[in-house]
């Protein structure tokens, strides 16, 4: 990214100005970029955690398969997901608050007996499901964020406080030379002038 500036004193204060928004900023963007590093590495392994739950709690209930086949199919069903959004470092997430179920009516003399714990059985294994997949989520929003905040550090970093400290480098090399010259200009006008009296 190429810096527009002129050989002036006003470019010189608005690379000044630019600069000094840029060496403010990255200590802040680091801190973020850490941050959000720190909170896809939990989100993940909580995902992760959960999907483990969930597949522990599958093998376990694997004796009852025989038993689901007399379960009604549609009797549990997943009503509503009620979500908060939380800001992590300035990323808004969705965070599960909780999971309502819809239970369907059942005659409980004429349903087997196990029908109630099918019922905490199946709304149990929902709920860890839906709750990993809030996690896989936020793992990729807040990785999202991260590599867009690495990218701007880098950019500053590499890019443009580089940049604009060689443009202001520039200008004022430039501004010095300018001024050397305006000096020696006026010692030879003052020789001259000194050499024309004393003739």
């Amino acid at each position: 990214m190429a810096i527009k500036y002129q050989f002036n004193k006003t470019s010189l204060n608005d690379l000044n100005k630019q600069l000094k928004v840029r060496t403010n900023a990255l200590p802040t963007l680091k801190n973020k970029e850490s941050a959000l590093r720190v909170e896809v590495k939990r989100a993940k392994s909580r995902a992760e955690e959960l999907l483990e739950e969930l597949d522990k709690q599958m093998q376990s209930y694997g004796y009852m398969a025989g038993l689901w086949n007399e379960f009604e199919e549609n009797l549990v069903a997943v009503n509503d997901v009620e979500i908060e959004v939380q800001k992590i470092a300035g990323v808004r997430i969705p965070v599960l608050k909780s999971v309502l179920f819809e239970i369907k009516e059942y005659n409980l003399f004429r349903a087997p007996y196990w029908y109630i714990d099918g019922i905490k059985i199946l709304k149990n294994l929902a709920q860890i499901g839906i709750e990993s997949e809030f996690y896989v989520e936020k793992m990729h929003l807040l990785d999202k964020a991260r590599k867009k905040t690495t990218q701007k550090v880098n950019l500053y970093e590499k890019v443009q406080i580089p940049g604009y400290q060689d443009a202001i480098q520039k200008i004022k090399r430039f501004m010095e030379d300018e001024e050397n010259l305006s000096k020696a200009g006026q010692k030879i006008v003052k020789n001259r002038q000194a050499e024309e009296e004393a003739a």
